[in-house]
Protein backbone atom coordinates (compact mmCIF):
# COMPACT_ATOMS: atom_id res chain seq x y z
CA UNK A 1 0.00 0.00 0.00
CA UNK A 2 1.31 3.42 -0.97
CA UNK A 3 0.70 6.18 1.55
CA UNK A 4 0.66 9.66 0.10
CA UNK A 5 2.04 12.37 2.27
CA UNK A 6 -0.13 15.46 2.21
CA UNK A 7 1.12 18.79 3.48
CA UNK A 8 -1.72 20.76 5.01
CA UNK A 9 -1.45 24.48 5.44
CA UNK A 10 -2.45 25.69 8.92
CA UNK A 11 -6.03 26.95 9.17
CA UNK A 12 -4.87 30.11 10.95
CA UNK A 13 -1.65 32.00 10.42
CA UNK A 14 0.50 33.01 13.38
CA UNK A 15 -0.80 36.57 13.01
CA UNK A 16 -4.42 35.52 13.49
CA UNK A 17 -3.58 33.15 16.33
CA UNK A 18 -1.82 35.98 18.18
CA UNK A 19 -4.71 38.34 17.49
CA UNK A 20 -7.35 35.96 18.81
CA UNK A 21 -5.35 34.82 21.82
CA UNK A 22 -4.09 38.29 22.73
CA UNK A 23 -7.43 40.08 22.64
CA UNK A 24 -9.21 37.13 24.26
CA UNK A 25 -6.81 37.27 27.20
CA UNK A 26 -7.30 41.05 27.49
CA UNK A 27 -11.08 40.74 27.37
CA UNK A 28 -11.07 37.94 29.95
CA UNK A 29 -9.00 40.14 32.24
CA UNK A 30 -11.54 42.96 31.90
CA UNK A 31 -14.36 40.49 32.59
CA UNK A 32 -12.51 39.17 35.66
CA UNK A 33 -12.12 42.73 36.94
CA UNK A 34 -15.88 43.23 36.47
CA UNK A 35 -16.58 39.96 38.25
CA UNK A 36 -14.56 41.07 41.28
CA UNK A 37 -16.58 44.28 41.46
CA UNK A 38 -19.55 42.23 42.69
CA UNK A 39 -22.08 43.37 40.09
CA UNK A 40 -21.51 40.95 37.23
CA UNK A 41 -24.01 39.57 34.73
CA UNK A 42 -22.75 36.52 32.81
CA UNK A 43 -24.90 37.22 29.74
CA UNK A 44 -23.66 40.80 29.45
CA UNK A 45 -20.12 39.63 30.30
CA UNK A 46 -20.24 37.06 27.48
CA UNK A 47 -21.49 39.66 25.01
CA UNK A 48 -18.80 42.06 26.18
CA UNK A 49 -16.16 39.38 25.62
CA UNK A 50 -17.35 38.56 22.08
CA UNK A 51 -17.72 42.18 21.00
CA UNK A 52 -14.40 43.23 22.58
CA UNK A 53 -12.47 40.52 20.71
CA UNK A 54 -14.27 41.21 17.42
CA UNK A 55 -14.00 45.02 17.56
CA UNK A 56 -10.37 45.25 18.64
CA UNK A 57 -9.23 42.59 16.21
CA UNK A 58 -11.06 44.52 13.49
CA UNK A 59 -9.48 47.80 14.58
CA UNK A 60 -5.92 46.46 14.67
CA UNK A 61 -6.45 44.48 11.46
CA UNK A 62 -7.18 47.74 9.65
CA UNK A 63 -3.67 48.84 10.58
CA UNK A 64 -2.34 45.44 9.46
CA UNK A 65 -3.95 45.91 6.04
CA UNK A 66 -2.48 49.42 5.74
CA UNK A 67 0.93 48.06 6.70
CA UNK A 68 0.73 45.45 3.95
CA UNK A 69 -0.53 47.91 1.37
CA UNK A 70 2.15 50.52 2.13
CA UNK A 71 4.91 47.99 2.73
CA UNK A 72 5.53 49.26 6.29
CA UNK A 73 6.87 45.84 7.24
CA UNK A 74 10.08 46.55 5.33
CA UNK A 75 10.86 49.81 7.12
CA UNK A 76 14.06 50.18 9.11
CA UNK A 77 13.99 50.22 12.89
CA UNK A 78 14.28 54.04 13.14
CA UNK A 79 11.56 54.47 10.53
CA UNK A 80 9.30 52.14 12.51
CA UNK A 81 9.74 54.25 15.65
CA UNK A 82 8.86 57.42 13.73
CA UNK A 83 5.77 55.74 12.29
CA UNK A 84 4.61 54.42 15.66
CA UNK A 85 4.31 57.85 17.31
CA UNK A 86 1.41 59.12 15.14
CA UNK A 87 0.04 55.58 14.72
CA UNK A 88 -0.29 55.11 18.50
CA UNK A 89 -2.15 58.41 18.80
CA UNK A 90 -4.53 57.70 15.90
CA UNK A 91 -5.26 54.16 17.06
CA UNK A 92 -5.64 55.38 20.65
CA UNK A 93 -8.31 57.82 19.47
CA UNK A 94 -10.01 55.10 17.42
CA UNK A 95 -9.92 52.75 20.41
CA UNK A 96 -11.48 55.44 22.61
CA UNK A 97 -14.31 56.13 20.16
CA UNK A 98 -15.29 52.50 19.51
CA UNK A 99 -15.01 51.58 23.21
CA UNK A 100 -17.16 54.49 24.37
CA UNK A 101 -19.75 53.82 21.65
CA UNK A 102 -19.88 50.13 22.49
CA UNK A 103 -20.18 50.79 26.22
CA UNK A 104 -22.88 53.45 25.72
CA UNK A 105 -24.90 51.15 23.42
CA UNK A 106 -24.67 48.31 25.93
CA UNK A 107 -26.01 50.60 28.63
CA UNK A 108 -28.75 51.82 26.31
CA UNK A 109 -29.82 48.28 25.38
CA UNK A 110 -29.70 46.71 28.83
CA UNK A 111 -30.63 49.80 30.85
CA UNK A 112 -33.33 51.56 28.81
CA UNK A 113 -32.96 54.97 30.50
CA UNK A 114 -29.33 56.20 30.17
CA UNK A 115 -28.25 58.36 33.03
CA UNK A 116 -26.15 60.54 30.70
CA UNK A 117 -26.30 61.85 27.18
CA UNK A 118 -23.78 60.48 24.68
CA UNK A 119 -21.79 63.74 24.77
CA UNK A 120 -21.59 63.81 28.58
CA UNK A 121 -20.70 60.11 28.60
CA UNK A 122 -17.80 60.82 26.23
CA UNK A 123 -16.61 63.71 28.37
CA UNK A 124 -16.78 61.82 31.66
CA UNK A 125 -15.05 58.59 30.58
CA UNK A 126 -13.11 59.59 27.49
CA UNK A 127 -9.80 60.54 29.11
CA UNK A 128 -9.36 57.32 31.09
CA UNK A 129 -10.30 55.16 28.11
CA UNK A 130 -7.99 57.20 25.85
CA UNK A 131 -5.05 56.62 28.23
CA UNK A 132 -5.86 52.90 28.34
CA UNK A 133 -6.13 52.87 24.55
CA UNK A 134 -2.74 54.56 24.14
CA UNK A 135 -1.19 51.96 26.41
CA UNK A 136 -2.82 49.00 24.66
CA UNK A 137 -2.12 50.27 21.13
CA UNK A 138 1.50 51.00 22.03
CA UNK A 139 1.94 47.42 23.20
CA UNK A 140 0.17 46.02 20.13
CA UNK A 141 2.09 48.15 17.62
CA UNK A 142 5.42 47.48 19.28
CA UNK A 143 4.80 43.73 19.29
CA UNK A 144 3.53 43.80 15.69
CA UNK A 145 6.48 45.71 14.26
CA UNK A 146 9.10 43.91 16.33
CA UNK A 147 7.73 40.60 15.07
CA UNK A 148 7.74 41.83 11.46
CA UNK A 149 11.25 43.24 11.90
CA UNK A 150 12.50 39.96 13.37
CA UNK A 151 10.88 37.94 10.58
CA UNK A 152 12.49 40.18 7.97
CA UNK A 153 15.92 39.86 9.60
CA UNK A 154 15.55 36.08 9.74
CA UNK A 155 14.53 36.01 6.07
CA UNK A 156 17.50 38.22 5.14
CA UNK A 157 19.86 35.99 7.13
CA UNK A 158 18.51 32.89 5.41
CA UNK A 159 18.78 34.54 2.00
CA UNK A 160 22.36 35.66 2.68
CA UNK A 161 23.26 32.13 3.80
CA UNK A 162 21.67 30.75 0.63
CA UNK A 163 23.63 33.21 -1.51
CA UNK A 164 26.85 32.24 0.29
CA UNK A 165 26.17 28.57 -0.46
CA UNK A 166 25.37 29.35 -4.10
CA UNK A 167 28.56 31.38 -4.40
CA UNK A 168 30.57 28.58 -2.77
CA UNK A 169 29.07 25.98 -5.13
CA UNK A 170 29.84 28.25 -8.09
CA UNK A 171 33.46 28.60 -7.00
CA UNK A 172 33.78 24.83 -6.56
CA UNK A 173 32.31 24.18 -10.01
CA UNK A 174 34.68 26.73 -11.54
CA UNK A 175 37.65 25.06 -9.85
CA UNK A 176 36.50 21.66 -11.09
CA UNK A 177 36.12 23.06 -14.60
CA UNK A 178 39.73 24.30 -14.44
CA UNK A 179 41.06 20.93 -13.29
CA UNK A 180 39.44 18.80 -16.00
CA UNK A 181 41.37 20.27 -18.99
CA UNK A 182 44.54 20.38 -16.85
CA UNK A 183 44.22 16.63 -16.25
CA UNK A 184 43.39 15.99 -19.91
CA UNK A 185 46.34 17.98 -21.29
CA UNK A 186 48.82 16.11 -19.08
CA UNK A 187 47.43 12.76 -20.26
CA UNK A 188 47.61 13.83 -23.93
CA UNK A 189 51.23 14.87 -23.49
CA UNK A 190 51.98 11.41 -22.19
CA UNK A 191 50.36 9.80 -25.25
CA UNK A 192 52.19 12.22 -27.54
CA UNK A 193 55.51 11.05 -26.10
CA UNK A 194 54.57 7.41 -26.78
CA UNK A 195 53.25 7.72 -30.32
CA UNK A 196 56.67 7.80 -31.99
CA UNK A 197 58.60 5.73 -29.45
CA UNK A 198 56.17 2.89 -28.86
CA UNK A 199 52.96 2.78 -30.96
CA UNK A 200 51.70 -0.33 -29.14
CA UNK A 201 51.92 1.36 -25.76
CA UNK A 202 50.42 4.49 -27.31
CA UNK A 203 47.31 2.49 -28.29
CA UNK A 204 47.07 1.13 -24.73
CA UNK A 205 47.52 4.67 -23.42
CA UNK A 206 44.61 5.86 -25.57
CA UNK A 207 42.44 3.09 -24.11
CA UNK A 208 43.43 4.18 -20.61
CA UNK A 209 42.70 7.81 -21.40
CA UNK A 210 39.29 6.76 -22.71
CA UNK A 211 38.62 5.03 -19.39
CA UNK A 212 39.85 8.10 -17.51
CA UNK A 213 37.50 10.34 -19.46
CA UNK A 214 34.59 7.98 -18.92
CA UNK A 215 35.11 7.46 -15.18
CA UNK A 216 36.42 10.88 -14.19
CA UNK A 217 36.00 13.75 -16.56
CA UNK A 218 32.45 12.97 -17.62
CA UNK A 219 31.41 13.54 -14.00
CA UNK A 220 32.47 17.18 -14.10
CA UNK A 221 29.33 18.32 -12.27
CA UNK A 222 30.12 16.05 -9.31
CA UNK A 223 32.48 17.77 -6.91
CA UNK A 224 32.75 14.68 -4.72
CA UNK A 225 33.36 10.98 -5.24
CA UNK A 226 33.98 7.88 -3.16
CA UNK A 227 37.46 6.55 -2.40
CA UNK A 228 37.04 3.40 -4.52
CA UNK A 229 36.16 5.38 -7.66
CA UNK A 230 39.01 7.82 -7.07
CA UNK A 231 41.49 4.95 -6.62
CA UNK A 232 40.33 3.30 -9.87
CA UNK A 233 40.98 6.60 -11.61
CA UNK A 234 44.43 6.82 -10.01
CA UNK A 235 45.31 3.26 -11.05
CA UNK A 236 44.51 4.04 -14.69
CA UNK A 237 46.56 7.21 -14.48
CA UNK A 238 49.52 5.36 -12.93
CA UNK A 239 49.40 2.73 -15.66
CA UNK A 240 49.37 5.51 -18.24
CA UNK A 241 52.44 7.09 -16.65
CA UNK A 242 54.19 3.71 -16.40
CA UNK A 243 53.89 3.32 -20.15
CA UNK A 244 55.58 6.66 -20.66
CA UNK A 245 58.35 6.07 -18.10
CA UNK A 246 59.09 2.53 -19.33
CA UNK A 247 59.46 0.74 -16.02
CA UNK A 248 61.04 3.60 -14.07
CA UNK A 249 57.88 4.01 -11.98
CA UNK A 250 56.99 1.68 -9.11
CA UNK A 251 53.76 1.96 -7.16
CA UNK A 252 52.10 0.59 -4.04
CA UNK A 253 48.64 1.32 -2.67
CA UNK A 254 47.44 0.52 0.87
CA UNK A 255 43.82 1.30 1.77
CA UNK A 256 41.69 0.51 4.79
CA UNK A 257 38.79 -1.47 3.21
CA UNK A 258 36.31 0.25 5.54
CA UNK A 259 37.09 3.58 3.87
CA UNK A 260 36.36 2.57 0.28
CA UNK A 261 32.90 4.19 0.36
CA UNK A 262 34.07 7.34 2.13
CA UNK A 263 33.28 10.57 0.24
CA UNK A 264 36.23 12.79 -0.73
CA UNK A 265 36.77 15.69 -3.16
CA UNK A 266 36.92 14.41 -6.73
CA UNK A 267 40.44 14.23 -8.26
CA UNK A 268 42.05 14.96 -4.89
CA UNK A 269 44.24 11.83 -4.69
CA UNK A 270 44.87 11.94 -8.43
CA UNK A 271 46.17 15.50 -8.10
CA UNK A 272 48.66 14.43 -5.42
CA UNK A 273 49.79 11.47 -7.53
CA UNK A 274 50.16 13.64 -10.62
CA UNK A 275 52.25 16.14 -8.64
CA UNK A 276 54.37 13.31 -7.19
CA UNK A 277 55.23 12.02 -10.65
CA UNK A 278 55.65 15.33 -12.44
CA UNK A 279 57.81 17.07 -9.81
CA UNK A 280 59.36 13.98 -8.25
CA UNK A 281 59.71 10.62 -9.96
CA UNK A 282 59.89 11.89 -13.55
CA UNK A 283 62.91 14.09 -12.67
CA UNK A 284 64.94 11.21 -11.28
CA UNK A 285 67.33 9.53 -13.72
CA UNK A 286 66.46 6.10 -12.38
CA UNK A 287 62.83 6.90 -11.70
CA UNK A 288 61.32 6.08 -8.33
CA UNK A 289 58.21 5.05 -6.45
CA UNK A 290 54.78 6.39 -5.53
CA UNK A 291 53.22 4.99 -2.34
CA UNK A 292 49.58 5.79 -1.54
CA UNK A 293 48.13 5.11 1.90
CA UNK A 294 44.56 5.79 3.07
CA UNK A 295 43.63 5.15 6.69
CA UNK A 296 41.46 6.46 9.50
CA UNK A 297 43.05 8.86 11.96
CA UNK A 298 40.63 9.45 14.89
CA UNK A 299 37.74 11.43 13.40
CA UNK A 300 39.57 12.11 10.13
CA UNK A 301 40.56 10.22 7.04
CA UNK A 302 44.28 10.41 6.35
CA UNK A 303 45.45 10.30 2.73
CA UNK A 304 49.20 10.29 2.16
CA UNK A 305 51.20 10.09 -1.06
CA UNK A 306 54.95 9.45 -0.76
CA UNK A 307 57.26 9.69 -3.73
CA UNK A 308 60.90 9.75 -4.67
CA UNK A 309 62.19 13.30 -5.17
CA UNK A 310 63.04 16.57 -3.57
CA UNK A 311 60.58 19.14 -2.31
CA UNK A 312 60.68 22.50 -4.03
CA UNK A 313 58.14 24.47 -2.02
CA UNK A 314 57.97 27.44 -4.36
CA UNK A 315 57.51 25.37 -7.50
CA UNK A 316 55.03 22.91 -6.03
CA UNK A 317 52.83 25.48 -4.35
CA UNK A 318 52.33 27.41 -7.59
CA UNK A 319 51.06 24.45 -9.64
CA UNK A 320 47.44 24.77 -10.77
CA UNK A 321 46.53 21.33 -9.42
CA UNK A 322 47.73 21.89 -5.85
CA UNK A 323 46.46 25.49 -5.68
CA UNK A 324 43.13 24.24 -6.96
CA UNK A 325 43.03 21.43 -4.40
CA UNK A 326 43.86 23.76 -1.50
CA UNK A 327 41.10 26.17 -2.51
CA UNK A 328 38.55 23.38 -2.92
CA UNK A 329 39.36 22.02 0.55
CA UNK A 330 39.01 25.49 2.06
CA UNK A 331 35.62 26.08 0.44
CA UNK A 332 34.23 22.61 1.00
CA UNK A 333 35.34 22.01 4.60
CA UNK A 334 35.66 25.55 5.96
CA UNK A 335 39.21 25.14 7.28
CA UNK A 336 38.61 21.71 8.89
CA UNK A 337 40.61 19.86 6.22
CA UNK A 338 44.41 20.06 6.15
CA UNK A 339 46.84 19.74 3.23
CA UNK A 340 50.63 19.68 3.64
CA UNK A 341 53.72 18.77 1.61
CA UNK A 342 56.96 18.03 3.45
CA UNK A 343 60.37 16.61 2.61
CA UNK A 344 61.24 13.37 4.37
CA UNK A 345 64.65 11.73 4.93
CA UNK A 346 66.41 9.82 2.12
CA UNK A 347 64.99 11.81 -0.77
CA UNK A 348 61.30 11.25 -0.10
CA UNK A 349 58.48 13.79 -0.39
CA UNK A 350 55.24 13.34 1.58
CA UNK A 351 51.94 14.96 0.58
CA UNK A 352 49.22 14.57 3.23
CA UNK A 353 45.48 15.21 3.27
CA UNK A 354 43.42 15.15 6.46
CA UNK A 355 39.70 15.25 5.74
CA UNK A 356 37.13 15.35 8.58
CA UNK A 357 34.61 12.54 8.79
CA UNK A 358 31.40 14.55 8.84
Amino acid sequence: MIVKRVNHRPLLSLYWKCQIIGWSVASLYWGYAGFLSGNFDFLIGSLQFITDVAIYIGLTNIYHKLALKNNWRNLGFNQILKLMIPAVFVMGVAYTIVTLLKTYLFRYWFFPVPSQSLLLFFKSGGLNIFIAGIRLMSIWLLAYHLYQYAQREIAITKENARLVMINKDTQLHNLSAQLNPHFLFNSLNTIKALVLENPKDARRAIDLLSDLLRSGLYNKDNMQTIVSDEINLVKDYLELEKLRMEGRLQQDIAIDPLLMSFIIPRLSIQTLVENAIKHGVARQKDGGFVYIEIKKDNDQISISVKNTGQFNGKESSHGIGLKNLSERLRLQYGGLAKFTITEQPKGVVLASLLIPIL
